[in-house]
């Protein structure tokens, strides 16, 4: 059997690494290529594309993007066709596999897409092509399931993909801070996001929240693909900055700042308190602003369907607004872990990707 998987940030290169070794584990003698990241590769994928090429963020950098991002169909569609896969893998990354599950459907290719496009978001549109091009659509949020289900797509829901990972196994916090020659401080961990723009956009705000909590050391989790570099603003701070090691400084953290994404809901399975702070550029935020139709932006709060965690966004993003919100947490965060615990249960137990394997 021949997969070939296509997945173009971060979080897909995650859940899709797990996919790879559930596949592999089922199937030994699949063959697999994909575009992906490194734990694709380590989990047994021959990449022929790297996620740090693929990543573009907002209506005003994909334009800046276009040629480069329309190279990356040719050569998508070029590595498909020559490697005639049993079944085409499309993870998450909607802009760019939206269109790649309409050709490929054309070229007569069965089409599995792996974690949906938030169309209860915006883009409702992409229900029909859903429809229309995709065999199968496997979603990984508890409401999903339903909500495809009920406009006529052929959706199935497994949990979620994070459950197999192993981001309810704590640290041994000594060693940990001992390992990054951390101080004593309680520790507030910063999850900037993976993007080089969102980088650049939050360091600014979160280096002048880090100076009003003296008592507290920030640490920077540094995002998959990116090296010291990426983070001078920071290092020039102070400020550690710790790669590869997400889940253990959140679990050794007293409370996080997060950008809107997976990491808000990898934050809440582990149960660390957690502000979700975001800003985009202006016009990527205006044209936002008039499409998106859901009262939250984090993952958190839509599972929770409730204000569990602060979204403090945009113009809002300064310190005078994190500030006193963190303070609270810091001081009784006991409604957001009871919360997080309720969001933990309906994302089942490890064996996600197993499951999901079994059904392709």
């Amino acid at each position: 059997m021949k997969y070939y998987i296509l997945a173009g940030e971060a979080s897909g290169d995650l859940h899709a690494s797990n996919l790879v070794k559930a596949i592999l584990k089922k199937k030994p003698d699949a063959e697999i290529r994909a575009w992906g990241g490194d734990l694709m590769a380590a989990s047994g994928a021959k990449i022929e594309k790297h996620i740090r090429e693929l990543a573009f963020m907002g209506f005003a950098e994909v334009l800046m993007n276009l040629g480069k991002i329309l190279n990356n169909f040719k050569a998508a569609k070029k590595n498909i066709l020559d490697f005639q896969p049993d079944k085409v893998i499309l993870v998450d990354y909607p802009g760019f596999n939206m269109r790649m599950a309409k050709w490929a459907k054309h070229q007569g290719f069965p089409i599995t897409y792996y974690i949906a496009p938030q169309a209860w978001a915006w883009k409702e549109k992409r229900v029909e092509k859903l429809k229309k091009y995709v065999d199968e659509l496997i979603v990984i949020l508890p409401f999903e399931e339903k909500w495809f289900g009920e406009r006529g797509v052929a959706t199935k829901y497994f949990g979620h993909p994070l459950m197999d990972t192993d981001i309810l196994q704590a640290p041994d916090r000594d060693a940990f801070l001992g390992k990054n020659m951390m101080v004593t401080k309680p520790i507030i961990a910063l999850l900037p996001g993976s993007r080089s723009q969102e980088l650049l956009r939050m360091s600014e705000v979160f280096i002048d929240v880090a100076k009003v909590f003296p008592d507290y050391q920030f640490v920077v989790a540094g995002a998959p693909g990116k090296s010291e570099s990426d983070y001078k603003a920071y290092i020039d701070q102070g400020m550690k900055v710790v790669f590869d090691s997400t889940y253990d400084l959140l679990h050794c953290s007293a409370a996080a700042l997060v950008t809107s994404g997976t990491a808000t809901l990898e934050t809440a399975i582990i149960g660390t308190p957690l502000i979700v702070c975001y800003r985009a550029s202006l016009g990527t935020y205006l044209i936002a602003k008039n499409m998106i139709k859901i009262p939250y932006i984090s993952l958190v709060n839509l599972i929770a369907n409730k204000n569990l965690v602060p979204e403090i966004l945009q113009k809002d993003c300064t310190v005078e607004h994190i500030k006193p919100a963190l303070e609270n947490i810091l001081k009784d965060s006991s409604k957001q872990v009871q919360g997080f615990d309720t969001i933990r249960k309906q994302l089942g137990s490890a064996g996600v990707s197993d499951q999901i394997a079994r059904n392709l």
